[in-house]
């Protein structure tokens, strides 16, 4: 993987490197994201973006962090002064929105597995982005009414037994999984948070569709610097 990597920089016609996570059993994602050109890295891992991002002068800013900040900024939601949550801390998704929003003047928690009193925590908040990988794992005790909620959790189910509790009474789910045998579900129960929040992002079609967008647009930048421009 790693010769694919280094031939990559090497091509003159390749502007842009994406290493799609999660990376397989036995991968180091660190050797991969230390091996990648910092001027073909379109999602920001090298250390190089990384401490750029967090020093406020981004080359390259992670695809999902970067689309989910446009979405909030399209939407006119209120980011200065706001109180934020990022639930997860990955290196793609809640450490690069974490810094984004703290460049924007948000006072922002960084939730993990092991925070105390998660759901308390993230009643606080106007804006809670949730990336933690758990199918419906945000219910309404999470959510503080009128609250912006985006949720960037992807996650396959094939049958109602796979759902945590609030989910299988969703009609949605139920009508997908009897129609087509799976369901795309988010990290949030978009049933049950709904009706609580003054917005909240779809799966599928909330986030991911801006990733692309993102994901594009930082090719285009580094073509750009790649030549100059």
């Amino acid at each position: 993987m790693l010769e694919e990597v280094r031939r990559a920089n090497r091509d003159d016609l390749v502007d842009g490197i994406l290493v799609q996570l999660p990376l397989p059993p036995g991968y180091e994602p660190r050797r991969v994201f230390d091996s990648l050109d910092p001027l073909k890295d379109v999602d920001g891992l090298h250390p190089e973006n990384v401490g750029r991002l967090l020093q406020d002068r981004p080359r390259f800013i992670p695809c999902t962090a970067a689309g989910i900040l446009a979405l909030l900024d399209a939407y006119g939601i209120p980011i200065v002064g706001a109180n934020a949550a990022v639930l997860g801390r990955s290196e793609i998704v809640g450490k690069p929105v974490a810094a984004l929003l703290t460049s924007r003047n948000a006072t922002v928690t960084l939730c993990h597995s092991r925070s105390r009193d998660l759901a308390a925590t993230c009643r606080r908040a106007d804006i809670l982005v949730v990336a933690i990988g758990k199918p419906g794992f945000v219910t309404r005790d999470f959510v503080r009414e009128g609250a912006a909620v985006v949720d960037v959790g992807i996650n396959r189910l094939t049958s109602l037994e796979e759902a945590p509790p609030a989910l299988r009474e969703s009609a949605r789910l139920r009508a997908a999984i009897a129609e087509k045998g799976r369901a795309l579900v988010g990290d949030v129960d978009f049933d049950g948070v709904s009706s609580l929040a003054s917005s909240i992002t779809p799966v599928p079609g909330g986030v991911g569709p801006l990733t692309i967008a993102m994901l594009l647009q930082n090719t285009v930048k580094a073509a750009r610097l790649r030549r100059g421009k």
